[in-house]
């Protein structure tokens, strides 16, 4: 297995580059990060960030594909929602709503929702390009604008969690919106890789930070006024925080590495997935 070329792991570092200059990002800070500022940073980010973002991954991603994780495990192949057709199904934190249009392809009735309109304006585009119009709803993932026990089914891959204050209201509003017995099934990135630099290199295989600090990771502008947001918790954090909220853990799931894929994305790449899990997909069920 090989990585990118150095030229591609440049581009990506401009791609970011290019949201904190219309940002104003001067530097990086661990400290605590109320839900509004939380709120106002990261739509600003994702906003920033929505074109570069589609740009760089959305040929990995496609338009109307199930991906949970840069590992590439796809719910066509895993099958984690069980059987979709039928079903009303809530995406949280869409991006470009890939994985909803997939579902819809599948005869799912899937719905939506995102922080960024940047992000929606990307998952309107989709639905154009596409043929099945995806229902876009911009919410925050902490106050869900549904009815109680709405959907059959809720997913997330790699969408809103790791950006919220409060996993725990999270959780709590997708519990309110699911029926008894609905799956809820999220990605995130694996909580160990807290503890490493975000570096897809060798840089990114020694540890730096502890893995028990929560302190949310914080860049500023010039004011130390917040710019981007991310929040780390533990595996037993979300398992608690899942039971807490009425769900019962039916598998979590850490995908390996694949044969031969070299695809490098963000901290992602073939020299640190061979060595320790990227992603941890939570497989939960409502009570």
């Amino acid at each position: 297995m090989s990585q990118q070329p150095a030229t591609e792991q440049r581009t990506a570092a401009e791609r970011h580059a290019q949201a904190e200059e219309r940002l104003g990002t001067a530097g990086v800070a661990y400290r605590a990060v109320s839900a509004p500022e939380a709120t106002a940073a990261n739509l600003a980010w994702w906003d920033a960030d929505a074109d570069d973002y589609q740009a760089t991954h959305g040929g990995f991603l496609g338009d109307a594909d199930f991906v949970w994780c840069p590992e590439g495990v796809r719910e066509a192949d895993v099958a984690l929602l069980g059987e979709v057709g039928g079903k009303r199904i809530l995406e949280v934190g869409c991006g470009q709503a890939a994985c909803s249009r997939w579902l819809a392809a599948q005869g799912a009735e899937a719905v939506a929702t995102d922080l960024s309109a940047g992000m929606l304006r990307h998952a309107r585009e989709g639905n154009e390009r596409t043929g099945p119009v995806v229902p876009l709803v911009q919410a925050t993932a902490e106050s869900l604008p549904f009815a109680d026990a709405s959907f059959d089914a809720a997913c997330s891959a790699f969408g809103a969690i790791p950006f919220v204050a409060s996993v725990d209201d999270v959780f709590a509003e997708v519990h309110r919106v699911l029926r008894p017995g609905a799956r809820w099934v999220f990605s995130v990135t694996h909580p160990m890789r807290w503890i490493f630099p975000d570096d897809p290199g060798p840089l990114g295989l020694t540890v730096t930070q502890p893995y028990f600090d929560r302190t949310p990771y914080v860049e500023v502008d010039d004011d130390g006024v917040a710019t981007y947001v991310e929040y780390h918790r533990t595996l037993g954090d979300y398992v608690r925080a899942l039971s807490d909220s009425g769900f019962a853990l039916t598998d979590l799931i850490e995908p390996a590495w694949p044969e031969g894929h070299s695809r490098t994305w963000g901290q992602w790449s073939p020299l640190r997935g061979k060595l320790f899990p990227g992603t941890a997909i939570f497989c939960t069920q409502r009570g």
